[in-house]
């Protein structure tokens, strides 16, 4: 276990994007963080870029034995756990009523409500020990109001895990367990590539960037422990 006195971070789709992006933020701040996503070859590369100290965990979130194991592994290397940044998620081409499939539905849930439950149980019990933590999940307008971009799948995930955020406010702040939900509009990240008719450059450049939502991470996890920002929405402006 490392001597190392910083603080300790959990971050999810840390391969690219959004948790590339906080992956940068928390480690330029002296943060550990374990990185957690499917291409080991895009964790590294994300680990390189962020400097500092990362352990990299090659797992899919949707998979709750692998997630178990890369938590802990992180309490193996570094002995506590102060924040989980839950930004994996997913979306398909064929989106919409009129030609999603009933098999691409539940990958979607899968890996966007499922994943995120399999992270918060895999954590809170380090986070009850130490009575501290702050979980952070990475929704998306979409997890407020329906729109036609989105795709029913990926609507009705964005919303379970708005519940999946209160239910853990209303259950573990007693603990001292805050938890977030970020609702951000659209971000030019590699998801969009997945999009029916992807957005050209001069349309990305005008959205939000995978930083700014980095920052309103940072926010919500280094407020004092007796503020929570439960619901955070950032929009382009």
């Amino acid at each position: 276990m490392s001597a190392h006195p910083g603080p300790v971070a959990i971050i999810t789709g840390a391969g690219s994007g959004i948790g590339r992006a906080v992956a940068q933020q928390f480690s330029g701040a002296s943060w550990r963080c374990t990185l957690v996503g499917r291409r080991p070859d895009a964790l590294a590369e994300t680990a390189r870029l962020a400097g500092g100290t990362c352990l990299t965990a090659a797992a899919d979130v949707a998979d709750a034995a692998a997630v178990a194991a890369a938590v802990a592994a992180t309490l193996v290397q570094y002995g506590r756990i102060d924040a989980l940044v839950h930004c994996a998620g997913t979306n398909i081409a064929a989106r919409s009523w009129e030609n999603l499939s009933a098999a691409d539905y539940r990958h979607v849930l899968a890996a966007n409500l499922d994943g995120a439950f399999h992270c918060v149980q895999a954590v809170l019990p380090a986070m009850r020990r130490q009575g501290a933590g702050t979980i952070v999940v990475i929704n998306s307008e979409a997890g407020r109001i329906a729109n036609t971009k989105a795709g029913p799948a990926y609507v009705a995930s964005k919303f379970g895990l708005a519940g999946l955020v209160q239910s853990l406010n209303a259950e573990e702040r007693g603990r001292g367990i805050r938890a977030c939900s970020i609702f951000p509009g659209d971000v030019n990240t590699p998801l969009l590539d997945r999009r029916p008719v992807p957005p050209p450059p001069e349309a990305r450049a005008k959205m939000l960037q995978p930083e700014d939502v980095a920052a309103a991470v940072w926010l919500a996890v280094t407020l004092p422990p007796r503020a929570i920002v439960e619901e955070l929405i950032i929009r382009p402006a």
